[in-house]
């Protein structure tokens, strides 16, 4: 595996300099592990923080395995998940009834209490909003990624193609032909951008995935689609 920190095949350097290079190396193939390894087992242990205090104290994971092995009370045993668990079955359940018609009304009901409360109102209507964006269904996400000549003429941009413009905006820009929604996200962070629109002639769609591009954005051009040749199509 190559990394930016990898030495020069002839260059000789002192043993500092290769004991350096070695740990930055190994600290590119540890971090990301580390840190996903890390931030799942915080995410877990913060829903069954949250979860199991109202699950009786009988039916705890640690409490079980005491009884089944007859191990003393006091014994330090950390089981994580089943909070998890619990939380994504609860969550499936709620919104399966909020789907039905008598879940529906009382989603209406309540929301209308909430729309009439001044400081509540602007923090549920907040975060409804982020959640809507966070957890939107597959036809709101991005159609393509695409090449666009961004901010002028010979310089090119990737994007994504979010839609095709209807409405006034069509109507106002007085183009000819279609009119494409293309949202040109920024280097390193992608969540923020610009929405433009550009004529459906001058958007070239590219074959690389979206999730593809994203890398390519975020990593400012250094990981590409395929790695061992980057002028070749993404491997299958």
């Amino acid at each position: 595996m190559n990394t930016p920190f990898d030495e020069e095949p002839r260059r000789k350097g002192s043993l500092f300099a290769r004991l350096r290079a070695s740990f930055l190396t190994g600290l590119v193939v540890i971090a990301p592990v580390g840190l996903t390894i890390w931030l799942i087992w915080s995410v877990v242990g913060w829903i069954d923080g949250m979860v199991l205090p109202f699950v009786p104290r009988a039916y705890h994971p640690d409490r079980m395995i005491q009884d089944f092995f007859g191990l003393a009370r006091d014994s330090q045993i950390n089981v994580r998940g089943i909070g998890v668990i619990i939380f994504l079955i609860f969550t499936i359940i709620i919104g399966w009834m909020a789907k039905g018609l008598i879940g529906r009304s009382i989603l209406r009901f309540g929301e209308s209490l909430v729309e009439r409360t001044p400081v509540v109102r602007s923090i549920y209507s907040g975060i409804k909003q982020i959640s809507e964006t966070v957890f939107a269904q597959s036809e709101r996400s991005f159609e393509k990624a695409c090449l666009v000549e961004y901010p002028r003429r010979g310089i090119w941009a990737i994007g994504f193609v979010s839609t095709t413009a209807k409405g006034e905006i069509t109507r106002r820009a007085g183009n000819q032909g279609d009119l494409m929604s293309i949202f040109l996200p920024t280097t390193p962070n992608p969540t923020s951008g610009f929405l433009l629109f550009f004529p459906a002639e001058d958007v070239i769609e590219l074959d690389m995935t979206v999730e593809d591009a994203a890398k390519l954005v975020i990593s400012a051009g250094l990981v590409y689609p395929n790695a061992k040749d980057p002028t070749l199509p993404p491997a299958a």
